[in-house]
């Protein structure tokens, strides 16, 4: 467990700034619509990012080739994360719009994990990870209530 710790502290402040970057988003969306919002969310980050490539490897972007076309979705699958939390934060509250995202990965997530789904390790869904998704099925509804 102990050589888990960064990593769970990174986990920890992914959620903590999924959660920040909601917010502000939601301020955008209010002031100049969703579109604006993920726009400049999205074409701030690739500007820092696409810099730190290059500043850190030059740019290879050449190993994109290797990988599996359906890989590249992930920057479509991005910007509707990106939107959904912008556009839904503001309307239901920052803790209904979050208990829902988080909900819906852990479903997802179980999926793929119990089927193996695009290339994951085979993590069967047991009655214990079950459980807990309906705990948080229970904690949705007493959320948004």
């Amino acid at each position: 467990m102990l050589n888990h710790v960064p990593l769970l502290l990174i986990a920890a402040l992914g959620g903590i700034m999924v959660s920040l970057q909601a917010q502000l988003m939601g301020i955008m969306d209010r002031q100049m619509g969703t579109l604006e919002s993920v726009f400049i969310t999205y074409g701030l980050g690739g500007l820092i990012i696409g810099a730190a490539m290059l500043f850190y490897r030059g740019g290879n972007l050449a190993a994109c080739a290797s990988v599996p076309w359906y890989s590249m979705l992930s920057g479509l699958m991005g910007l509707i994360i990106v939107g959904s939390i912008g556009y839904t934060a503001p309307r239901l509250g920052l803790v209904p719009a979050m208990t829902i995202l988080v909900l819906a990965q852990f479903a997802a997530a179980a999926l793929i994990d119990h089927f193996g789904m695009l290339g994951a390790d085979i993590r069967p869904l047991t009655l214990i990870r079950g459980s807990g998704i309906v705990v948080m099925l229970v904690g949705l509804w007493m959320t948004l209530r």
